[in-house]
């Protein structure tokens, strides 16, 4: 993956001045644009399209210091007015591009490169399985994205889940490991901005249909999981994993992400300062 994100890098420089499908410059590297999109803004810290635009408007500063005009600048790197280049400019540095002209102002947003930085050598513990299709069924709802702790805006739907429900979700999860659920799909672009929503699902697993009202289901296809086990406090052990997953086990690893909601659970029976937890994320070899 380090190779694909380099090779990613040059495709990006040759074409700021274009406009940039990222569906071909995941195509161009040989992996899908969903793996691409979500192991880029975990190792860079930052999603895509920010990337992207910030090295653009790095450009644009340095072309209006040489002496180019405003409107130039503007549509050369794809703005479709200059009114709109010149909020994004200011947005980013705090200066308008005619008083980057007049005072000279520079700000710089460096091309990233990429390598493996091993640290540590800890052994992330996982398997590699075939799961027939199945259902999720539960209750669900946008919350804000959040790195670290309990997000409250979770703890508030699975609070809001009533007795009923519970009893139903009980009733309907025939399939491991026959507790709850959460599975989180549908992020926004800031999520490595720790900004915007994703949907969060807190439900059973199925081979049963919904056929209650008050409850939602996902229909999850036939895929390969990567499982991945661990055993520590919650939230941190879970939500360290989520990182060096894609921080450290995607780059290096043979698989690469597919489109689906990434499931975890947790077992509380000893206590939250050693919870047993596993990562569910679905992946496709290279």
């Amino acid at each position: 993956m380090i190779q694909e994100l380099n090779r990613l890098m040059d495709y990006i420089e040759k074409h700021l001045t274009e406009e940039i499908s990222l569906s071909e410059a995941a195509k161009a590297i040989g992996i899908s644009e969903y793996h691409l999109k979500r192991t880029f803004s975990f190792i860079a810290g930052i999603s895509l399209t920010e990337y992207i635009k910030n090295r653009r408007l790095a450009l644009a500063n340095t072309d209006l210091i040489k002496g180019k005009s405003v409107t130039d600048v503007a549509f050369k790197y794809k703005y479709q007015s200059v009114e709109g280049f010149s909020r994004a400019f200011r947005d980013w540095s705090g200066f308008l591009p005619s008083e980057v002209i007049k005072n000279r102002q520079q700000k710089s947003f460096p091309r990233r490169s990429f390598y493996i930085d091993v640290k540590g050598g800890v052994s992330m513990d996982f398997k590699i399985e075939e799961k027939a299709a199945f259902n999720l069924i539960g209750v669900a709802k946008r919350v804000p994205i959040q790195f670290e702790g309990i997000n409250s805006a979770v703890q508030e739907l699975a609070q809001s889940i009533t007795e009923k429900q519970r009893m139903k979700m009980h009733e309907l999860g025939d399939l491991y490991p026959r507790q709850v659920l959460n599975a989180s799909y549908a992020f926004d672009e800031g999520r490595m901005e720790e900004q915007g929503e994703l949907t969060h699902f807190i439900g059973f697993a199925t081979t049963q249909e919904n056929q209650f009202d008050d409850l939602e289901q996902i229909q999850i296809a036939e895929k390969t999981w990567a499982i991945f086990h661990n055993k520590g406090p919650f939230p941190q052990t879970l939500q360290d994993t989520w990182g060096k997953i894609y921080s450290e086990w995607l780059p290096s690893s043979d698989y690469e992400l597919v489109q689906a909601p990434e499931i975890s659970f947790t077992n509380f029976d000893d206590g939250f300062e050693d919870c047993y937890s596993e990562i569910w994320i679905a992946v496709k070899e290279k």
